[in-house]
């Protein structure tokens, strides 16, 4: 599948460069003491609230404390780097009210793959850009599409009943 790129303006263009700079620079918020003990080293950012915590202090040489000056720029904030609105989609109805040009699709975890390949052929049709579409969904569209063109008009289709 083909991944196109959103029209933006250059103001938002250049604000989404701007956002992925400003990722780079980023530090890694670490929680107090969690070098220390194996339980909280993933745990992920905790206040720091100790009187004499040098964390909360702001100290030289501590790891940094997490502040509103971190955040990225309020035009490009929660869009998917592509420049599109990422719009969770569980069913193929969900699709409609959705404009391709501002949308990017996200399929659910949940979805199965017959589901999957429903709602891939209406976002084909559509032309929304799918950002995770799926290995099994794809190579199922692919034989559903090579063997409608073998079929003609006047010939009816074989299914197995069940």
């Amino acid at each position: 599948m083909a991944r196109p790129r959103r029209e933006l303006p250059k103001e938002v263009d250049a604000l989404l460069k701007l956002r992925i700079k400003m990722e780079r620079r980023m530090p890694e918020f670490v929680r107090v003491d969690q070098h220390r003990y194996i339980r909280i080293e993933d745990s992920g950012w905790r206040r720091p609230r100790g009187l004499d915590n040098k964390i909360r202090q702001q100290r030289k040489g501590y790891p940094p404390k997490v502040k509103a000056g971190y955040r990225k720029p309020a035009a490009v904030r929660g869009l998917h780097p592509s420049g599109f609105v990422e719009t969770l989609v569980r069913r193929p109805e969900d699709l409609e009210g959705l404009d391709p040009k501002i949308h990017a699709v996200r399929i659910a975890a949940g979805v199965g793959v017959r589901k999957r390949v429903e709602i891939l052929k209406r976002a084909q049709e559509r032309g929304f850009y799918v950002l995770n579409p799926g290995k099994k969904a794809l190579e199922m569209l692919q034989k559903q599409s090579a063997q409608q063109p073998s079929t003609q008009e006047g010939e009816k289709v074989k299914t197995t009943g069940q």
